[in-house]
């Protein structure tokens, strides 16, 4: 599909547009609160200019996606299969689709206000999981999958074993470093690491972009998908089976996605550069090269495994973990415990807004299909 064929869609059935504006609403606001995650601590150790980082971030973004989209599809498919709308009509599951992601869009917009990190991610599912919730109130045909494989099972195990990963391997790592270069003068090796750490921000950039990115293309060709169903042409709901069944390319999709993620970054995100760079640990460029590379470490392998992971979280476990290995007095405990409430609250919160946004909008007289 190219974007004639999505134009001549788009023409057909009206309220993709809708939905398309909400889900790439919801990509802004990730770029917004969550992309700045992998530069903000380049910024904060002064190893890179703020402009030159929102350009790099951009940049590795924007390969993290299109990379991800031929070759680490798993997260798309994980969130493809959060809810099961096979059996509900086309329109229904639109409307769902659109009022989920209207709740992310509160939910992101609220948080960034405060300037504390949320989770794109976890609000995604969230709002997607109202949405079904609803669905099922309504006595649609619509179902939220559970059990150890399913994609909110997976969702679990990446929210802990992310957390743990951040961590230790962050902690594991700098102690590393401190102990391979104890006998080197410090100030020496702050130039060497200040070129590392803007190496190993590029790399946390281009993981966000391979796990976030994904997300939301998936949502996009579910999107679309739900539209072509209506006007009774058959795509699968997958990106990668797109491109091999059918030979329609879709590539273009990533590059949508990866350009407003690059523009939220651009535009905003500098209060939540300054609550991860300096309101949990000071660090020093050793410190911001060992967390960004274990973030950028643990982002990636997650997206390999399917585990839809918060960006967010890794950093800030990361960093925790980094700064601990100089003294758990080091950490400022308050900044973090700010955002483990945040992280607490995301779920129900989320959960609870696409659930209100879905049940009124399905209810609207001639709207629900």
């Amino acid at each position: 599909m190219n974007f004639r064929d999505l134009f001549i869609l788009l023409g057909n059935y009206p309220i993709l547009i809708l939905c398309l504006i909400l889900v790439l609403g919801v990509v802004f606001v990730n770029g917004w609160t969550d992309a700045p995650n992998a530069i903000a601590t380049c910024i904060s150790t002064r190893s890179i200019k703020p402009k030159n980082a929102l350009i790099m971030a951009a940049i590795c973004n924007l390969l993290g996606v299109l990379v991800a989209f031929f070759f680490i599809d798993a997260v798309a498919y994980t969130i493809q299969d959060m809810i099961n709308f096979t059996n509900a009509s086309p329109t229904d599951a639109l409307i769902a689709l659109s009022s989920g992601m209207l709740g992310v869009c509160t939910w992101g917009v609220l948080t960034w206000y405060f300037g504390i990190p949320s989770s794109e991610s976890h609000s995604l599912i969230g709002g997607l999981t109202g949405a079904g919730l609803a669905c099922m109130t309504l006595k649609l045909d619509v179902s939220i999958p559970f059990g150890p494989t399913s994609s909110w099972a997976l969702t679990i195990y990446g929210l802990f074993g992310s957390i743990l990963f951040g961590f230790f391997v962050g902690l594991g790592f700098t102690k590393l470093i401190q102990l391979m270069f104890r006998k080197c003068n410090r100030n020496k090796l702050k130039r060497p690491f200040k070129y590392a750490q803007i190496f190993s921000g590029g790399c946390l950039a281009f993981s966000h972009g391979a796990q976030d990115g994904l997300k939301f293309v998936g949502i996009l060709v579910m999107a679309i998908n739900f539209a072509a169903q209506a006007c009774n042409i058959k795509y699968p709901t997958t990106p990668i089976a797109i491109t091999e069944d059918i030979g329609v390319d879709l590539w273009w999709v990533a590059v949508v996605v990866a350009l407003v993620i690059g523009l939220g970054t651009c535009i905003g995100g500098f209060k939540i550069i300054k609550k991860i760079g300096q309101g949990l640990s000071k660090m020093e460029p050793y410190q911001g090269f060992s967390s960004d590379l274990t973030s950028g470490a643990g982002i990636l392998l997650a997206s390999f495994l399917g585990l839809p992971i918060s960006t967010s979280q890794v950093a800030t476990s990361s960093i925790l973990g980094v700064g601990a290995a100089k003294g758990i007095k080091r950490i400022k405990w308050k900044a973090f415990i700010e955002m483990v409430i945040t992280w607490v609250c995301c779920f129900p919160g989320t959960i609870a807004i696409g659930y209100i946004f879905t049940l009124i909008f399905l209810n609207i007289p001639g709207l629900g299909g």
